[in-house]
């Protein structure tokens, strides 16, 4: 629940984003371009946690490195409204904590062999419901032009609570002495210490970086449906001023999807099930482009993202099928890190297509996406290699 309560921080911040974004260019006087540096530095702090991920798990452990201290000061700066300049920059500090608490958790909970792939869908579908949640809370903050800021006081708060229960549960304990405290074996001793010199260990095996891929592109269509869908409809389908409850009916569905269909993933195993939900996502989204109806597509995105729901979790638990114990922590930070990188590629991909074909385009860039993701997972070991 500790781990949860970090995840739901994590998609109370990414789902704010729509609705702040507007007054963030209003205040600042500033264009789509410049206002996308937001994106930019939050995807430069993610990848510098999960490089600082390989120094800091190897020599301070899991408990003793606190990082949740990042969103702290992140959300202490933001509602001052600092220069802008100033306001990008604090999101560097702010994914650098995201990617080291990320790495952690989904290395903890990957390393659980009993009941493994529910804990990590639990945990994944309260990043859905975060993201489901704070977008009602911005919206109203969004409408105040003087006090829009304060909404990242909300944050504050449950950054704070954040810090205080993974202290009080963590403490200082290793992620080794986390998982013998539930009786799960950490195989520590496999491997000495010698050779948890992780960097080049991680680099040198190739599903780490298949993995790593697979949820670049994930991460890349789940923020560009969720930030774009709602202007296709408005553009493409003549949606009107509800049209953006659309994109709340995706995370929705993204949330449900990461518990309901745990009981479809064990049935047909995962490798199979991710088949059979890219399929079908595909399937959905030719349905959205050549279907002119604002309802049938405001229903298809909505069991776009219950089918969405499932693939990163599936992703996290073959992490931890297939990846040596002594190295997950530091290869899923990299995989999480350099995965968070599509939340700000993508979408940009997506802006510099539409500006010259229109937002009509979203739909066919999607489903290409979705056929990289699909020969991506092909190429990921369906069992650990020795």
């Amino acid at each position: 629940m500790a781990l949860n309560w970090f995840v739901f921080l994590l998609g109370w911040n990414d789902g704010a984003n729509g609705p702040l974004l507007p007054r963030i260019q209003e205040h600042y006087h500033v264009g789509f371009a410049v206002v996308s540096m937001v994106f930019v530095c939050s995807c430069s702090g993610f990848i510098i946690g999960a490089l600082m991920n390989f120094v800091l798990t190897d020599r301070l452990g899991l408990g003793k490195v606190r990082r949740s201290t990042f969103q702290i000061v992140t959300f202490t700066i933001l509602p001052t409204t600092p220069p802008f300049p100033v306001f990008v920059i604090v999101y560097i500090i702010n994914g650098i904590g995201i990617a080291l608490q990320l790495s952690q958790a989904m290395g903890l909970i990957a390393s659980i062999k009993r009941n493994g792939d529910t804990k990590m869908g639990i945990f994944h579908a309260f990043y859905g419901l975060g993201a489901l949640s704070s977008p009602f809370v911005a919206t109203q903050f969004s409408q105040m032009p003087r006090h829009w800021a304060f909404y990242y006081l909300t944050t504050l708060g449950i950054a704070v609570s954040n810090t205080v229960v993974l202290a009080t549960v963590f403490k200082s304990k290793t992620l080794d002495e986390c998982l013998m405290l539930i009786g799960e074996d950490p195989k520590a001793s496999e491997k000495d210490t010698s050779e948890r010199s992780s960097f080049n260990q991680v680099f040198r095996m190739k599903a780490v970086h298949l993995l790593a891929f697979f949820v670049l592109f994930y991460v890349g269509i789940e923020v560009s449906i969720g930030g774009w869908i709602v202007t296709f409809m408005l553009d493409v389908r003549g949606g009107g001023p509800n049209t953006g409850y659309i994109s709340s009916g995706f995370f929705a569905g993204l949330m449900l999807g990461r518990i309901g269909l745990l009981w479809l993933n064990r049935k047909l195993g995962p490798r199979l099930a991710l088949f059979l939900y890219a399929f079908l996502v595909i399937g959905l989204e030719l349905i959205i482009w050549f279907v002119p109806s604002l309802i049938g597509g405001a229903v298809a995105v909505s069991f776009i993202g219950l089918l969405l729901g499932p693939m990163y979790p599936i992703a996290m638990v073959q992490a931890g099928t297939i990846l040596p114990a002594w190295l997950l922590t530091s290869s899923i930070g990299w995989i999480s890190g350099f995965g968070q990188a599509g939340s700000a590629v993508v979408p940009f991909l997506t802006g510099a297509i539409s500006s010259k074909h229109g937002i009509k385009s979203l739909q066919p860039l999607i489903i290409a996406m979705v056929g990289c993701m699909l020969v991506l997972w092909y190429l990921v070991p369906g069992k650990k290699r020795d």
